[in-house]
This record gives C-alpha cells, structure tokens and sequence, in this order.
C-alpha cells in the first residue's frame, strides 16, 4: 500500500501551457516520483515528468524551492502535493 508525504502547495496555475507553480515547503521532489495533487475538487495522480526552477530543468528540486511541474489537468491554488512512497 502506497503512503502519502506532502511535499508542498501549489501556489499558481497556467492554464495554456498545463503547468502548476508548487512551493515545496515540506519536502523534496525529483523527476520520476509518483504524485497525488489533492484539493476541494481535485484528485490527480501522476508521475513528475518535467521540473523546473527559475525557467532552467532540474532532475532533483529541494526542500523550499519554488517549482514549475508539469500537469495533466487543472490544479487550483492551494491544493496539496503529496509523493507517494512504497507500493
């Protein structure tokens, strides 16, 4: 059974290029981890396929970054985004 960490909120979303700005308050991510981004009306689970922070890609972002993630539907602002750990 997977178990969820929250590693950050999410602060914006562009709806024309389907990408969410997460500030990882509470943890790190990397390109690969599997994701649940949850909220009053949103329930999506994916795996990180891009990150970016400051317009550059990175592989790993850190803990109090502010990040570009790449999604497949609409996120809202303050919907939590937590890495699912285990299987």
């Amino acid at each position: 059974m997977a178990t969820e960490e929250k590693v950050g909120t999410v602060t914006d979303y562009y709806a024309r290029i389907g990408v969410a700005g997460v500030a990882l308050a509470d943890g790190p991510l990397r390109v690969g981890d599997r994701i649940r981004i949850r909220g009053h009306t949103t329930d999506l689970l994916q795996t990180v396929e891009s990150l970016q922070v400051e317009h550059r890609p990175v592989q790993l972002a850190e803990r109090g970054s502010a990040v570009a993630l790449k999604v497949r539907e609409r996120v809202r602002k303050h919907d939590a985004v937590l890495r699912l750990t285990g299987d």
